[in-house]
């Protein structure tokens, strides 16, 4: 049976809103992460290109930083949200010499992403599937 190995990315300050951001981060839960990249490149939404590069951030971490080798199939995302990140304050001038206050809300993106070790044939099932082979013919 093979072992599941998880890694994470976490990206912060991303430019556009939570509740934009995490509609394009649903899209993406609980898939492969090969189809993932397909969807957010596919998805005409600016907070898409930062969930993209948190998904594929994760899966280099996964790929590159275990101590054994992955199947890259196998890679799913096993979670996925998005959290209020900084909040500039900014004013806006108005009429009479006031300034009207306004907040640019900012986003952080955490992808975790599971993946199962490369499942190495032995000797014993090579020899197997070729008796079986000869048995056929």
């Amino acid at each position: 049976m093979a072992e599941t190995y998880f890694a994470h990315a976490y990206e912060k300050g991303i430019d556009s809103q939570p509740r934009k951001t995490s509609i394009v981060a649903s899209l993406v839960r609980d898939r492969y992460v090969a189809d993932a990249v397909v969807i957010l490149e596919h998805t005409p939404r600016r907070a898409a290109r930062a969930v993209l590069k948190a998904v594929e951030s994760a899966n280099a971490n996964l790929l590159n930083n275990s101590k054994v080798s992955i199947d890259p199939k196998t890679i799913r995302i096993a979670r996925i949200f998005v959290t209020s990140g900084t909040r500039m304050r900014r004013y806006k001038p108005a009429s009479r010499g006031r300034a009207l206050p306004y907040e640019k809300i900012s986003s952080n993106i955490f992808v975790e992403v599971a993946g199962e070790e490369k499942v190495k044939k032995t000797a014993e099932a090579k020899t197997a599937k070729a008796e079986a082979k000869k048995e056929k013919k």
